[in-house]
């Protein structure tokens, strides 16, 4: 067993001698995108490039490493919305031992399948439930029946220890101390490493942790000075959407002195497609959120030398069409209406000619139902070519004969219908 209960900058320096030759020392690239942003010297850490497509694999293996070759043979479970699963499969596939993983029926088939690829015969897959949570109370019921041992994504010192070498690589590979780092969270084990680290080795850094403004759980633990559980959460950024803090990571995180912020869905999507289109990199969701902030809620001095994490790219070419859609929405180029047609020759013609501008779009028309012989309410999604075209639109609609109303985003009518 490990003999530390907490993380220091010599335990994270052990976890990385531990993981010479096993994990990539991925690349640290400057980004002319990022930085000509925010008129500074923006540099990208492509853990996307890791052996497993994220960083997760670092604190997986630090922790499974050290587990007793008795222990070992016992198995281990986790619960993952897939990259730390995979950082799993990995590990025990390498170090010849068995494994069970708990995933929640969010997680993108592409991650089940890169799981089951990385671990072979050594991993078995099972999925459960709608959240992390759900997969982590089916994985910690599991290791108490059979006796196998639980890998926490991010709430134990062993797994922060592995994450946390992602700061010393950085260092390493600059060749000096950057001003700002720009962290991706979701549980907090890869802010409470870095942060753990750059803390007592190099306490002038500024550390920006950014959470998905659906699943701030760290900020809200923060706040309430323990870890709470969210009410509500949006699982879109599936790799960062946790619920509830870790016991582990929480005092580790605030004591590092790291800063929090959150940035919206829609930004995320928003900054993936850029990633894809100007720089090649496919990144999943949480893999583009610190980068998403920077900018906008993440502000930072011209002239600073600035890390973004890029924390993971297992994304599902399937979700791309849904990226677009939460991007253009967040643009406040693509808006949803409710609009009642009259049961009569040339009233799509109507719609079409008298309130479309010249170069407004219909991308979405379905009727929802026709309630009557004389009218039929039909959701009609339209794009549009800059937000400033939307008041135009609006009035348009309101002087028309036809009855329109908006769908807002967020609103239960948008959730029924979208």
């Amino acid at each position: 067993m490990h003999d530390i209960d907490t993380v220091t900058a010599a335990t994270i320096e052990k976890a990385a001698e531990r993981l010479a030759g096993v994990v990539t020392r991925t690349p640290l690239e400057p980004s002319a995108r990022l930085s000509s942003r925010v008129d500074a010297q923006v540099w990208v850490k492509r853990e996307d490039l890791q052996t497993v497509r994220s960083y997760k694999i670092r604190g997986a293996y630090n922790f499974i490493v050290q587990l007793g070759e008795d222990v070992r043979a016992n198995g281990v479970v986790c619960a993952s919305a897939g990259n730390h699963a995979q950082g799993v499969a990995y590990a025990c596939r390498r170090l010849g031992a068995n494994g069970r993983v708990y995933v929640p029926g969010t997680t993108p088939r592409q991650k089940r399948e890169r799981i089951a690829t990385l671990g072979g015969a050594h991993i078995e897959v099972i999925v459960v439930g709608e959240t992390y949570e759900d997969a982590f109370a089916a994985a910690n019921e599991d290791a108490q029946r059979t006796g196998a041992t639980l890998v926490p994504a991010f709430d134990d010192v062993r797994t922060v220890a592995g994450q946390g070498t992602v700061a010393l690589e950085v260092v390493e590979q600059l060749g000096f101390v950057p001003d700002v780092v720009v962290v991706p969270v979701g549980g907090g084990g890869l802010l409470a490493g870095v942060g753990s680290w750059l803390r007592e080795r190099h306490p002038e850094v500024r550390i920006v942790g950014v959470e998905p403004a659906g699943a701030a759980c760290m900020a809200a633990a923060l706040a309430a000075g323990r870890p709470v559980r969210l009410p509500e959460l949006d699982s879109f950024v599936d790799g960062a959407a946790v619920r509830e803090a870790g016991a582990v990571t929480y005092p580790l995180i605030r004591e590092s002195g790291a800063e929090l912020t959150a940035v919206a869905e829609g930004a995320v999507c928003t900054e993936m497609l850029a990633m894809y289109q100007s720089d090649g990199i496919i990144a999943e969701p949480a893999g583009a959120l610190a980068a998403a902030a920077l900018g906008s809620v993440v502000q930072v001095e011209p002239g600073q030398t600035v890390v973004v994490l890029v924390s993971g790219g297992n994304n599902d070419v399937s979700r791309y069409s849904e990226i677009l859609e939460r991007s253009l929405m967040h643009e406040g180029l693509k808006h949803y209406f409710l609009v009642s047609f009259p049961q009569e020759p040339g009233a799509l013609r109507l719609f079409v000619e008298q309130v479309l501008g010249p170069e407004d779009d219909i991308t979405r028309f379905e009727y929802v139902k026709r309630n009557n012989r004389e009218t039929g309410p039909a959701l009609v999604g339209v794009e549009i070519a800059r937000p400033a075209d939307l008041p135009g639109l609006l009035a348009r609609m309101a002087a028309s004969p036809l009855q329109v109303e908006r769908i807002e985003p967020g609103s239960p009518l948008f959730h029924f219908l979208l």
